[in-house]
């Protein structure tokens, strides 16, 4: 039997931009998406703790250091700048696997930056 984990998070993430005229998905600073566990291009789901909208996408990477998080194409609708937003990140693995998983989970203040890692991001 597989489960679906969740493998990596970042939580209180605060939405820098939403930009309507592009393509889709959540730009994430990839130091940020390392540091989580989460890969570019993964699919992820986003919370919107502010709206409580959710919705599934994928991270692309920004530009590395200035703590990025903009909504793209459609899903800019579900958000605004400011807004509180959760990133998770799910993997397929067996029930032996599932049982030993420790999710790489940081959480992140006002300015997108790390102040607590838990999980597999503890370092």
């Amino acid at each position: 039997m597989q489960k679906i984990m969740l493998s990596g998070k970042i939580h209180f993430a605060r939405l820098t931009a939403c930009e309507l005229d592009y393509e889709g998905s959540l730009e994430i600073d990839p130091e940020l998406l390392a540091e989580a566990g989460i890969l570019p291009y993964e699919k992820i789901l986003v919370v919107n703790r502010t709206n409580a909208s959710r919705l599934e996408t994928y991270a692309i990477p920004g530009v590395p250091g200035e703590r990025t998080f903009c909504l793209n194409g459609p899903a800019a609708h579900l958000g605004n700048i400011g807004d509180v937003i959760t990133v998770m990140a799910f993997s397929v693995m067996s029930e032996e696997e599932a049982r030993r998983v420790a999710p790489a989970v940081i959480v992140l203040n006002e300015k997108n930056e790390i102040i607590l890692r838990k999980g597999a991001a503890v370092k």
